[in-house]
């Protein structure tokens, strides 16, 4: 039974390969960016082997904890990442418990995830070279490790896979997982900074994590290599005591999952309640507005966009304070209407299937191309606003106002038109409707890569004679360049809106049936 959900996890992975070109070109070239990453850091972890007995166990105690952390975080604020084996397909199927623990377990080790974190482990034998009996226990002990992994993350999987099946749980969840990603650099650099304030801040986290099931197994060939055997065995045992005791724990929620599985309740709402629909005009263009709206406001791959809103202040006060020049602060509001004028350029992608709604409907590309502006500037109009006028007020620089403004109104309005374009011209596979807005289908990268490094330039081209008048106005002072980019950025911007909704319009005309097919196969 173990060697057959082996076989099922290969066969499936290399089904999904068979799908697409694109896709398994996707996947080698992540492979070979991975596998050369993985070099790297193999390399590095050798190098570091010279280091003294006392860094090595820092450095290796505090990275493994943080890789233990991340295999039990992620499959609980991540349930839009894939899971091939996922316990809850195994409810209708009588599988004695012991061998779907150890299949799905060494099911999660051939994954791409698990692979990389075994190697990487094993790279750490490197790092002991000079100490030949911790290197033969940092043999076994990243076994060890990298199945604590497995098991932890498993267990955190099967425990929340009641709350995973809520529409509101993995809406929620997938929002929060993206405020850490975006402030990365400063909780990276508040970090740094408290290893610089204290010399013995990383030894005593790494003491303390050494006792912890997050580094117990990283911290035992540190032990051998001080001499102090003992520890390690102390250290050791306690670690396979904690894999354990993860694995019954596991098997006591997978069984209790499998006989009692999760149910969706649906949510009753009162009869009559169109939402967005009964606050815009019964018009095509009114209608698409409304369902457009309806997807910012539920679907977490929009609302992504909206998260980043708030957070992009905090972001430029960081790089502020870092760099002691506040005056970029006045630049919030440009910023912030470039990345949401931007956001709806995969619009139609985002729609898959559901996009044969407006063309069986009829809907021209015109009302389509319009409805999506619309909906995109209710939410961005106010934000944009908001984000360009406090700056300068809190900074007492409200002389800027004209210049910053007709420079975010300029790209709002510019960016929105652009976008309707793109839209409507290209598409590439995206997170599919209820999925993680961070999860990257297989074949994505270069397209996408392409449609987004291109259509910032673009975006930023069309912006030249904003950006230029501004440029002027901080370099010579005079006013009348202020004022000049506030009406240029109005008239502009405008007549670029309305041209790129309606070549938008004309291009979603031209191939509509083109996109339904492109769409429907992104999945």
């Amino acid at each position: 039974m173990v060697a057959h959900l082996l076989r099922l996890k290969l066969t499936l992975l290399r089904n999904s390969l068979k799908r697409s070109t694109w896709a398994l070109i996707g996947v080698i070239l992540g492979g070979l960016y991975g596998l050369g990453m993985l070099g790297l850091l193999i390399l590095a972890l050798f190098a570091f082997g010279t280091a003294e007995p006392e860094i090595i166990r820092n450095v290796v105690v505090i990275a493994g904890s943080a890789v233990v952390l991340g295999w039990i975080v992620v499959p609980m604020v991540s349930s839009g990442i894939d899971m091939t084996l996922d316990p809850a397909r195994f409810v209708t199927f009588a599988v004695p418990m012991p061998q779907l623990i150890a299949g799905l377990a060494l099911g999660a080790v051939i994954g791409i995830p698990g692979i990389i974190t075994l190697l990487a482990a094993l790279g750490q034998v490197g790092t002991w070279r000079l100490y030949p009996a911790a290197a033969v226990v940092a043999v076994v002990c990243a076994i060890l490790a990298t199945l604590l992994c497995v098991v932890a993350s498993r267990l955190a999987a099967t425990a929340v896979m009641s709350l995973t099946s809520s529409r509101t749980f993995k809406d929620v969840s997938s929002m929060v997982v993206l405020v850490p990603i975006i402030l990365l650099g400063p909780i990276i650099a508040g970090i740094a900074a408290g290893f610089e304030q204290s010399v013995g801040f990383a030894g005593e986290l790494a003491a303390i994590l050494g006792w912890t099931p997050l580094g117990v197994f990283w911290a035992v060939p540190a032990d051998v290599a001080d001499g102090a055997y003992l520890t390690a065995a102390l250290r050791f045992a306690f670690g396979v005591a904690t894999l354990a005791l993860l694995a019954w724990l596991w098997q006591l929620s997978l069984a209790r999952a499998l006989v009692t599985p999760a149910h969706n309740a649906v949510t009753r709402k009162a009869a009559g309640n169109l939402g967005f629909f009964s606050r815009f005009p019964a018009t095509p263009t009114g209608a698409v507005a409304a369902r457009a709206l309806t997807y910012w406001a539920r679907d977490p791959r929009y609302l992504g966009s909206i998260v980043i809103v708030p957070l992009v202040p905090l972001l430029m006060l960081f790089f502020a304070y870092q760099s002691g020049d506040f005056t970029m602060l006045n630049f919030v509001g440009p910023i912030i209407a470039f990345l949401l004028a931007w956001s709806i350029s995969a619009d139609i992608s985002y729609d898959n299937t559901a996009f044969w709604l407006h063309l069986s409907t009829g809907v021209s590309g015109w009302a389509d191309r319009a409805g999506r502006a619309l909906a995109v500037a209710v939410i961005a109009a106010p934000a944009v606003l908001v984000f360009t006028v406090g700056p300068l007020w809190i900074s007492g620089s409200l002389e800027q106002l004209p210049v910053m403004l007709g420079l975010s109104v300029g790209v709002l309005l510019t960016g929105i038109g652009f976008s309707s374009v793109v839209s409507a011209r290209y598409t590439y596979n995206v997170p599919l409707p209820g999925e993680s807005p961070l999860k990257t289908p297989p074949g994505t990268g270069f397209s996408m890569f392409a449609v987004q490094i291109i259509g910032w330039l673009v975006l930023t081209a069309l912006v030249l004679p904003e950006l230029g008048l501004a440029i002027a106005y901080f370099v010579t002072g005079n006013s009348v360049f202020g004022w000049l980019t506030l009406v240029v950025g109005c008239v502009l911007g405008a007549a670029l809106l309305m041209g790129g909704v309606k070549l938008g319009g004309q291009w979603y005309d031209r191939r509509a049936p083109e996109l339904l097919q492109a769409v429907a196969v992104n999945k």
